[in-house]
């Protein structure tokens, strides 16, 4: 196509529209897409290890154990989960800082904390002022993923230990009666069979997941809602070289779209999951 982006005011019609659609915040915003799905990817293994852990602490025979599980389980269910969600980044920084202050100050002889300041040296900063851009946006996904897994870390301990559960009892008093290990029934018994009956609650924590990932926003992670309004709000014509309207409903509008593509591929995924795992059992439909 025979046109330039050199001059924006020198364009109209889709000639117009294809270069601000190329400016480099829209490639910005193309790219966050992809941190909504890296952040789902990367927090459902350390929820699921969470979930897991939490389930077989809830059965426990050992009463602390139990109460441990039971403890979490109780606490990340009763508190909304957006202030976990601002609590938990907030916390794991200041305990990493405060780590690293201990370890690399020790002769600092100021509070740490000013009223409602948190102060440390500038070594004991995670990251420090003068790392890269990368490094700072990075240890900000970190904190989100780990917000992320321990709150529905929680709630997948009580879906998998419902789910541990509905096993039939028959089926592990029949591996018992052959002489198997508790840890045999277990690993080859109850876990198989889990799953046919964790999958329903698992693919709607997993939508619920995918719904809560716009709170990325709160972070301070420059994620599609983020982009959406920074790129739909009305622009002044003198400080920008595409100015237009508000356009945040045509922004929003695409976030829809893509939050209901994203919802509709995972139920696919789901429900061709639920179908191998169910094969050869007996199970209620």
């Amino acid at each position: 196509m025979d046109f330039s982006c050199a001059d924006p005011q020198s364009l109209d019609g889709l000639n117009w529209l294809l270069c601000y659609l190329s400016t480099g915040k829209h490639v910005a915003f193309y790219w966050s897409f992809l941190t909504v799905i890296a952040l789902m990817c990367a927090t459902v293994i350390p929820a699921m290890i969470l979930g897991m852990a939490g389930a077989l602490a809830k059965r426990s025979a050992i009463a602390p154990v139990r109460w441990i599980g039971s403890g979490y389980t109780t606490m990340v269910r009763g508190i909304p989960e957006i202030l976990f969600f601002l609590f938990v980044p907030i916390a794991m920084d200041q305990l990493i800082e405060l780590t690293r202050h201990s370890l690399f100050c020790p002769d600092w002889d100021q509070p740490i904390w000013r009223g409602n300041d948190f102060i440390v040296c500038d070594a004991a900063k995670a990251p420090l002022d003068t790392a890269p851009a990368w490094q700072h946006e990075f240890y900000g996904f970190g904190l989100a993923v780990t917000s992320f897994a321990i709150t529905f870390g929680a709630f997948a301990a009580n879906i998998l230990d419902g789910a541990l559960r509905a096993v039939p009892k028959g089926q592990i008093e029949a591996a018992q009666a052959v002489g198997m290990s508790r840890r045999q029934i277990f690993l080859r018994v109850e876990v198989p069979q889990m799953w046919v009956y964790a999958l329903p609650g698992l693919s709607n924590l997993w939508m619920i997941l995918i719904k809560a990932t716009p709170l990325l926003f709160l972070l301070g992670i420059e994620d599609v809602v983020y982009w959406a309004r920074e790129l739909g709000s009305r622009t002044n014509p003198q400080f920008s070289d595409y100015p237009h309207g508000d356009w945040r409903a045509w922004y929003f509008s695409a976030l829809m779209v893509f939050y209901l593509l994203l919802t509709w591929v995972s139920q696919m995924g789901f429900d061709r999951l639920s179908a191998r795992v169910s094969r050869g059992m007996a199970v209620a439909r």
